[in-house]
């Protein structure tokens, strides 16, 4: 096998579905390796001879690192032995997986192809959700906070919009409303029972750098100093803080958190209130 020599490499992710997986994996794992980057090359819907016959004649000409989540056992095998033979390694992602849970229940897989996005109650909770997050965002429709799973609230640029969004897509009804300096909070927001409200929180240099790159963004000029000013920003975090202890919110540090971190917390939050509840 040549090794790598540049900066780069090309990596060949080859799915019968919709490729979520093997791009959510190789990323995860290419992170780790900070002087390389790798070129993806994603072939979603693979499901026919044809459709193979492409994909390997673009490994061909670019050979590397090949991924594949293929149940179809002559694709797979077709697609393998090109592998070998232009001496590219491959591997399954999930035929690993799905040997272990064979040997566990004693139970052969059934080989439905993108099984996990069939269209059940548990996807039309996502759909429900994300309806309900964009419709809530950014404090619309107050007076349906009480119907959300979660509520977040914090100063601009806290990120609670694609959290929001994130979080919807995991099938948690979300809303999200602005904590704005001189603005009072609504009072649905004050009286809420069901939902777990979290306050999320940015150190105010934080804030003030991606408020930065947002006006610049748009293209903004003058007019926007006290949005950006430190001793303002600084006066907006304190008072979301206080606001956040006197109405006893979760409060939540997003600092140096990716919008994937923050989702985590506030799931791992979101359950254990929810195991909390039902113990009660």
């Amino acid at each position: 096998m040549v090794p790598i020599t540049g900066s780069y490499f090309h990596l060949h992710l080859v799915s019968d579905s919709t490729g979520e997986t093997l791009i959510t994996v190789s990323r995860a794992v290419a992170a780790q390796y900070a002087n390389v980057t790798p070129v993806e090359h994603v072939y979603p819907l693979v499901r026919s001879q044809k459709q193979l016959d492409r994909v390997l004649a673009e490994i061909e000409e670019a050979p590397g690192i090949v991924l594949f989540t293929l149940l179809e056992k002559d694709l797979v095998a077709r697609l393998e032995a090109k592998c070998q033979e232009i001496n590219s390694p491959s591997l399954s992602i999930i035929g690993p997986v799905m040997q272990l849970f064979q040997a566990y229940l004693g139970a052969a897989t059934t080989g439905r192809v993108g099984a996990q996005h069939t269209l059940n109650a548990e996807y039309f909770k996502r759909i429900d959700a994300l309806n309900y997050s964009m419709m809530h965002d950014d404090g619309q429709h107050v007076e349906g906070l009480e119907e959300a799973d979660v509520v977040l609230v914090g100063v601009s640029r806290t990120s609670k919009t694609p959290t929001s969004i994130y979080l919807a897509n995991r099938g948690i009804r979300t809303a999200n409303v602005p904590l704005v300096p001189g603005i009072a909070i609504p009072h649905q927001l004050e009286t809420l029972k069901q939902p777990l409200v979290v306050s999320l929180h940015a150190t105010p240099e934080r804030l003030i750098q991606v408020r930065q790159n947002r006006l610049l963004s748009i293209g903004s000029g003058p007019g926007n100093d006290v949005y950006i000013d430190r001793q303002a920003v600084a006066d907006e975090v304190t008072h979301a803080r206080r606001l956040s202890a006197r109405h006893d919110w979760v409060q939540l540090d997003v600092t140096r958190r990716s919008i994937e971190e923050t989702a985590a917390a506030i799931m791992k939050l979101f359950a254990d209130r929810q195991r909390q509840r039902r113990s009660e």
